[in-house]
């Protein structure tokens, strides 16, 4: 029966390591890409004042045909998003899109604000004449890349996304937690060096950190 009952625990622990191992593999393969842009973000982020970058200022104009300009004026009574026709003209005058951004409606003016990640834009429409004023503000690609970083005006999609990535690394962490705890007996290390990764910023937050 000690025979049985040790061959037993030996399939459970090789079936148990074989799931550890599918699952931290796994979750390495789906957070790869955006843990080396989070790191990477990461060093930029904490350099940002040494790292210089002069930003690139667009402006266009346009005007707005008397028609949409008087669809315009209507949709300024409803304090609304800008209408469908009067943003497809916008966009394809000034290569922006203000549908269904929020409006800041003056007496004259109809102004959108169209933040992102690594640069800013807006746009105004003059509610008398139907002039429009645009611009675009460009900060360089590692600004952007470290918008994305912070979830900075990035959109829906990108909140989604860093919520199934923080998951997968949440997964792959404690995957690979438990694979250390599998392999520990053959590696006297392995806690040793846990507990100073645990131990490292534990002591830099309480003691190093004003």
């Amino acid at each position: 029966m000690t025979g049985v009952a040790a061959r037993r625990r030996r399939n459970w622990r090789a079936w148990w390591a074989k799931q550890l191992i599918a699952w931290h593999w796994i979750s390495a393969g789906v957070s790869l890409a955006a843990m080396l842009l989070f790191a990477i973000t990461g060093i930029t982020l904490n350099h940002a004042g040494a790292i210089s970058a002069e930003p690139v200022v667009a402006e266009r104009t346009a005007q707005l045909p008397g028609s949409l300009l008087r669809t315009l004026t209507a949709a300024a009574a409803t304090k609304g998003t800008i209408p469908v026709p009067v943003a497809t003209d916008i966009e394809r005058q000034v290569a922006l899109d203000v549908a269904g951004r929020p409006v800041e409606w003056s007496d004259g003016e109809a102004y959108v604000a169209l933040p992102r990640p690594g640069g800013d834009a807006w746009v105004s429409i003059d509610l008398t004449s139907g002039a429009i004023r645009a611009e675009m503000t460009d900060r360089g690609w590692i600004s952007y890349l470290n918008d994305l970083h912070k979830g900075r005006n990035a959109g829906s999609a990108w909140f989604w996304f860093i919520d199934v990535f923080a998951i997968a690394c949440v997964l792959f962490s404690i995957t690979g937690l438990l694979l250390l705890q599998l392999h520990a007996k053959r590696r006297p290390s392995t806690w040793p060096l846990v507990a100073g990764g645990v131990a490292l910023p534990v002591v830099l937050a309480v003691f190093l950190i004003h």
